[in-house]
């Protein structure tokens, strides 16, 4: 089923722009862009291959533009105003008698956006960070996430140094996982974007299969081991 262009408010009632996939039956990736104020925007290559993959694995999916970008409205919200416009998305989706579980899928930015919206909001059952800004911000909220998480990473990015990531993620609760792609920097350059199917893949596999069991994944098996208990 193809995609169709919504519009729809954030929490605070900014007029949002998106594309929403419906038919899947297994839930909804929501997907979050990079940075509003470096070319972020809904139809990013990352976002592309993580949506085809939710897809293909028979999962909805909706992808939108923050606030001041493209045909949103309003202006960059300095990642405060931006975690309504998540929200609002849930709401839309919630709205729409759409079934869940819903996961967030952000990239950079957006990942930053999911670290911190997931936390507080029951509703968002799973979430994947690719490239998250550890250099950059802080994501200590996210620590205390004890729903289904997976974490991409490029271990040639400047803003997610490895040694940060290393510590991070030994810091986060089960159940988790965490894949490493050699020779990628931040932008995913030289075709690098189509790595993270896998690991998307694999997760939404894993941890919401109708069959699946919710457990950790086995110690080492996603790059880092897992901290002793």
């Amino acid at each position: 089923m193809a995609e169709r262009p919504v519009d729809f408010p954030s929490r605070d009632g900014i007029k949002l722009e998106g594309l929403l996939e419906e038919g899947g039956k297994k839930g909804f990736l929501i997907l979050l862009h990079p940075h509003p104020l470096y070319g972020g925007e809904m139809r990013n290559h990352v976002l592309k291959v993580l949506k085809k993959v939710a897809s293909e694995e028979g999962y909805s999916t909706l992808r939108f533009n923050f606030r001041g970008v493209g045909r949103s409205e309003g202006s960059y919200g300095e990642g405060i105003k931006e975690q309504d416009d998540l929200k609002g998305a849930l709401d839309f989706l919630t709205s729409l008698g759409a079934k869940g579980p819903f996961i967030v899928a952000g990239y950079s930015f957006g990942s930053m956006i999911a670290s911190k919206v997931a936390p507080e909001d029951d509703r968002i059952e799973g979430v994947v960070l690719v490239s998250p800004p550890l250099s950059m911000d802080d994501f200590s909220s996210f620590r205390q996430y004890r729903r289904p998480k997976l974490i991409i990473a490029g271990d040639r990015d400047f803003v997610c140094p490895i040694k940060e990531l290393e510590r991070f993620y030994s810091e986060l609760p089960e159940p988790k996982m965490l894949k490493v792609i050699e020779g990628c920097d931040h932008f995913y350059s030289r075709g690098m974007h189509v790595a993270v199917s896998g690991p998307l893949r694999e997760f939404l596999q894993k941890y919401f299969s109708q069959d699946a069991p919710l457990r950790s994944p086995a110690p080492g098996s996603f790059g880092f081991p897992s901290p002793s208990p």
